[in-house]
């Protein structure tokens, strides 16, 4: 599995999860963020809008990102497929968040 196939499956479980979860639906309404995956010689981005991410995209979004994530495709695949915890990925410094507080907070819902 690669870096943009491990987003696509986290992004449909995370549309599931959205839709089946009352409390995390309630948390999400209204609103709208860019995210940007910069893993050095890959990026995408996604927008999480009206609680889903509709889609992957290449590259670097249109407008600066609300929320930038600096890893490597390796550790994106593996905190998918949750061989690693994002705290660990954070403290062995395999991954880097740039955004406000409560953004990456909700951003760990995501992965």
């Amino acid at each position: 599995m690669n870096a943009r196939e491990a987003l696509e499956n986290a992004a449909e479980r995370f549309n599931k999860k959205a839709c089946a979860d009352t409390e995390l639906k309630k948390e999400l309404n209204g609103m709208s963020k860019r995210v940007l995956v910069d893993l050095g010689t890959e990026k995408y981005n996604f927008e999480l809008k009206e609680c889903s991410v509709p889609s992957i995209n290449d590259g670097a979004p249109a407008t600066p990102p609300d929320i930038t994530i600096i890893s490597d495709p390796d550790t994106i695949v593996k905190l998918v497929n949750g061989e690693m915890k994002v705290m660990k990925a954070w403290a062995l410094k395999k991954v880097r968040i740039k955004g406000s507080i409560d953004d990456v907070l909700r951003l760990r819902k995501f992965l």
